[in-house]
């Protein structure tokens, strides 16, 4: 069941909030980006999705195919959230740094968690080693 959660940068100078499934799996990537970011993301649907706040204090960075539109604060540096179309998450969508949402530490640890191999392309598979995701 989707529910309406906040989501904001550091500081705050970019807000956002999404209707989202709780009970639907969040993803951890070994991809170069994902790695080093240590992004978690949650997708949602672009329809659900509303940036409340600071469109004007968001940067882009894009890399290699530039399939994903990569999101950050200008200001604190946080990705908030990414930007890309996949037909397994419904055609357009946002992937939301679950980090940046408003979930008390209790939601954050049980949310279902799947892992991608992004480093070999195959999104759909974990890599061997997860652990450090």
């Amino acid at each position: 069941m989707k529910q309406t959660v906040s989501g904001s940068c550091h500081c705050g100078a970019v807000r956002f909030s999404c209707d989202i499934d709780l009970s639907t799996p969040t993803f951890r990537c070994n991809c170069s980006i994902c790695l080093k970011s240590r992004f978690w993301l949650a997708p949602v649907p672009a329809a659900d999705f509303r940036l409340e706040q600071g469109a004007d204090e968001l940067a882009d960075y894009g890399f290699r195919e530039q399939r994903i539109r990569h999101r950050f604060c200008r200001v604190c540096g946080i990705k908030t959230f990414g930007e890309s179309s996949n037909p397994a998450f419904g055609g357009r969508f946002f992937g939301v740094n679950v980090a940046c949402l408003e979930l008390s530490p209790e939601a954050l640890a049980n949310l279902p968690v799947a892992f991608a191999d992004g480093r070999n392309d195959a999104q759909r598979q974990p890599p061997a080693i997860t652990s450090y995701l």
